[in-house]
């Protein structure tokens, strides 16, 4: 276990990532994860007084997929299945040391820097960024 969780935060967590990425499969619902976990974990920028999931995924105007149908319908055993391999420390590239995501459209490049933060790498339609060098150290040091 990467973070401290409750059940409703893993349902939480699988039904993000589920309506932040599902048309990604299910790798594109783990980088979800992924970010979400490495929010928890940090304590720089604007995530500083997000120490839970619940608090990452409701942080004002950061996920728009809990405004989604697919955030607010029950998880599937499958959607949980994923989350709990990414509380168990699963990490995938370029998700990996990832804070931020976005999707530019179908077939559009990313951009090279993200909240003047450097690109990690992109995944399908999802362009991932990671904190500068020498920044949030804690999602480097897991």
């Amino acid at each position: 276990m990467i973070v401290s969780y409750t059940a409703k935060e893993k349902d939480i967590l699988a039904r993000i990532m589920r309506a932040e990425a599902l048309n990604e499969g299910d790798l594109g619902m783990l980088m979800v994860g992924d970010v979400v976990i490495n929010r928890v974990l940090v304590d720089c920028y604007t995530f500083k007084n997000v120490n839970t999931i619940n608090d990452v995924v409701y942080q004002p105007n950061q996920f728009t997929g809990t405004n989604s149908s697919l955030f607010q319908a029950t998880s599937t055993t499958l959607e949980k299945n994923l989350a709990d391999r990414i509380l168990r420390g699963e990490y995938y590239y370029p998700a990996t040391n990832a804070l931020w995501f976005y999707a530019p459209g179908t077939n559009k490049a990313c951009q090279n820097t993200w909240y003047s933060q450097p690109l990690a790498g992109k995944y399908q339609n999802h362009c991932f960024y990671k904190p500068q060098q020498g920044q949030c150290n804690e999602i480097y040091d897991k």
